[in-house]
């Protein structure tokens, strides 16, 4: 296979031949000022037929226990029930100290 090296005031006299080349496998290298830019070559195919089914058989292995029913506290977590009073949603602890009520410069928040 060989690469074809043209300027780009050729490349765009000639784009639809050179895509064609492109297409058929060729590389056609376009440069600006002799210096190379862009290089053009034909793009894979995308699938056209499903992919097959089962390729990982044998080799994933799921517990006995991935079935079992999930602890209260697991449940209660996805509800909102697990949360303590007085902690904001999506805290897990208590806000850490100097960003309390009066926030981070110690301001008192209005």
């Amino acid at each position: 296979m060989t690469m074809i090296v043209v300027n780009i005031f050729e490349a765009k006299a000639k784009l639809s031949e050179y895509l064609d080349m492109a297409a058929q496998g060729e590389r056609v290298l376009i440069c600006k000022r002799n210096r190379p830019v862009v290089e053009l070559h034909a793009v894979e195919s995308a699938r056209t037929t499903p992919r097959p089914v089962g390729l990982g058989r044998g080799r994933v292995t799921v517990p006995a226990t991935f079935f079992d029913e999930l602890p209260e506290a697991v449940l209660g977590a996805f509800s909102g029930a697990a949360y303590p009073a007085g902690l904001p949603r999506g805290a897990t602890t208590p806000p850490a100290a100097g960003f309390g009520a009066r926030g981070r410069r110690g301001k008192r928040a209005q």
